[in-house]
């Protein structure tokens, strides 16, 4: 694998640890701007939102920018956000720094994943953007974690700007091992649009809301469920969400090479599994073992359909993958939300603390018949693919060249 991937991973870390060591450091920031816990929570729909807002947006406003110095903008704007949030005088502040730290999360990663894909040859493009991911999911094991127990000892502060740093040293990593892509000349905004557009795209962005709000519609009450049902104490929460993380870090193993080999199957499998994990969990959540290797599970299987789906829209939107890829995370984020939101419904109802995994497996059903119904209409179409092969084929896979090496703008990975 080139070198430049673990630019994108380290991007990916500092991108990971931001987005979601907020739900560990709520109480501190509560007690320290003179709030209340669930007024501080609305720092986590800050990034959210700053997520749906910015794919799309500065997609677009980069549409004509060389990738590679695109790259380095976005992760310059994620630093300045987190700077912003260190810095917060006041929690509107804060509030505004968070935004501003997820405008380039999704546009990032979208960018991040067309690149990944075309620097690596045919038949290695899922495993390429699975690499990418797994700064991600290092990022729930280690970073969060880590930032979470910083924040506890120095003050939140103290992890805004220690984020700021790995966001300095992602921008030198990206600056160093990342090949110059210049933008296609053929590429615009509306050949961007309008792939966007496409049915199979649409539906596979369906899918990513649906199918990936099963796993936000538990996750986000973990902490809970570790304590009130599992019968473990508070320092064991950062264990469990550990866990999780080391599920999600070997899904994105698994789901490279699976990915490239048959993409639908591997899609379909991974709902499918999602869902029984999920409705498993429900039960297991009792035995405190069970429950621990159901969180394993939970993880493995729930980041097991990211690398798909990702796939799948950009594929789907071959000719002009970047606003697709990036839109993909907006739905990723929208799945976040809704997902959290429907598995708190379900507890306000008085359901108990388990229903959100009954909940998340409802809405995985549903993203896995929205995944069949864009098969059957690829097959009925004679589109069907069984493998990430479809995006555009770029030099910089054959004998992955070293940094600094410019792609020639004749080719069709030149574009975004």
């Amino acid at each position: 694998m080139p070198l430049a991937l673990l630019a994108l991973a380290v991007s990916a870390f500092g991108i990971g640890t931001t987005e979601f060591v907020m739900m560990g450091l709520l109480p501190q920031v509560a007690d320290d701007l003179g709030t209340s816990v669930p007024t501080a929570g609305y720092l986590v729909s800050a990034y959210a939102i700053g997520v749906v807002v910015g794919a799309p947006l500065l997609t677009a406003l980069g549409s004509r920018v060389p990738r590679k110095r695109m790259l380095l903008l976005l992760m310059a704007l994620f630093t300045v956000g987190n700077l912003a949030s260190a810095l917060a005088p006041g929690f509107g502040w804060l509030i505004a720094g968070r935004v501003l730290a997820g405008l380039p999360h999704g546009a990032f990663f979208g960018l991040g994943a067309v690149v990944a894909a075309r620097l690596v040859r045919e038949g290695r493009q899922a495993r390429a953007v699975a690499t990418m991911f797994l700064g991600l999911t290092v990022a729930n094991i280690l970073g969060v974690p880590a930032a979470t127990l910083l924040g506890q000892h120095l003050g939140w502060r103290a992890t805004f700007l220690v984020v700021s740093a790995v966001g300095l040293l992602a921008m030198a990593a990206l600056a160093r091992l990342v090949p110059h892509v210049p933008v296609d000349e053929r590429q615009s905004l509306g050949r961007e649009v309008r792939a966007l557009g496409r049915p199979q795209v649409l539906l596979g962005l369906l899918t990513a809301v649906f199918g990936f709000a099963g796993v936000f519609a538990v996750y986000s009450y973990l902490a809970s469920m570790t304590t009130e049902v599992m019968g473990f104490g508070d320092s064991t929460v950062t264990v469990v969400l550990a866990l999780f993380g080391l599920g999600m870090t070997g899904g994105a193993l698994a789901a490279g090479p699976l990915t490239d080999r048959a993409l639908r199957p591997t899609l379909y499998g991974s709902l499918a599994a999602l869902v029984l994990a999920l409705v498993a969990f429900r039960f297991t959540v009792h035995v405190p073992w069970l429950a621990l290797v159901t969180v394993v599970v939970l993880g493995a299987v729930g980041f097991m359909t990211t690398t798909p789906l990702q796939m799948l829209v950009m594929n789907k939107a071959k000719d002009a993958p970047t606003l697709a890829s990036a839109s993909n995370h907006s739905a990723f984020n929208l799945a976040n939300a809704g997902g959290a939101w429907a598995g708190g419904a379900a507890v306000a109802a008085g359901w108990g603390w388990t229903s959100p995994a009954l909940v998340g497996a409802g809405l995985t059903v549903v993203g896995l018949a929205i995944a069949a119904v864009a098969g059957l209409l690829d097959r009925d179409r004679g589109t069907a693919e069984g493998a990430s092969r479809v995006v555009a084929h770029s030099p910089l896979a054959e004998g992955h060249p070293a940094a600094g090496q410019q792609v020639s703008s004749s080719s069709p990975a030149s574009g975004s």
